[in-house]
């Protein structure tokens, strides 16, 4: 079976060492046919794992009124090229959708998880001590993502108390 050595997933993923730790902040939805627009408290953690071969990545978004909602993703290396792919599973109540390959420019980086409804783009980019996580969708027979939510972070201590 021809499968990459450990030495090339480890240097792939190295493109995430900016993301590692433990980030707090505010995430923002755009009002959509799914609900109002609206802020949450969040907090979002990058690790290592697997020996290195993944990194995974978890969010807990925290409404005005106490709603949670959370996501746990892993990001780890296509056996067959050297690809960053991005399994990701939420609180939505949806079953969990293929992979989403991974493409690094100009400092962040970029998924794009299609389904059947469209194509939701993901970008991650951390600038000055500050994690931006962007998304937009694409749905139907569109040409545009629209932009539907931003997250905006700043590292925190690992044992730190995040506000709600």
């Amino acid at each position: 079976m021809d499968r990459p050595l450990p030495g090339s997933a480890h240097e792939a993923l190295e493109a995430l060492e900016a993301f590692l730790g433990r980030w707090a902040g505010t995430t923002e939805w755009a009002a959509s046919p799914w609900g109002p627009a609206r802020t949450a408290a969040v907090e979002v953690t990058f690790s290592r794992a697997a020996a290195g071969l993944a990194v995974t990545h978890g969010y807990r978004h925290i409404d005005a009124d106490g709603t949670l909602s959370e996501g746990h993703g892993v990001f780890t290396v296509d056996p067959d090229c050297p690809d960053i792919l991005w399994y990701h599973v939420n609180s939505m109540g949806l079953p969990p959708e293929r992979p989403a390959r991974a493409s690094w420019q100009g400092g962040t980086l970029t998924l794009e998880r299609r389904s059947d409804r469209g194509t939701a783009r993901h970008t991650f980019r951390v600038d000055d001590g500050i994690l931006t996580h962007t998304a937009g969708l694409r749905l139907g027979n569109a040409s545009e993502f629209t932009p539907f939510m931003t997250t905006v972070c700043r590292r925190v201590p690992e044992d730190a108390r995040v506000p709600a």
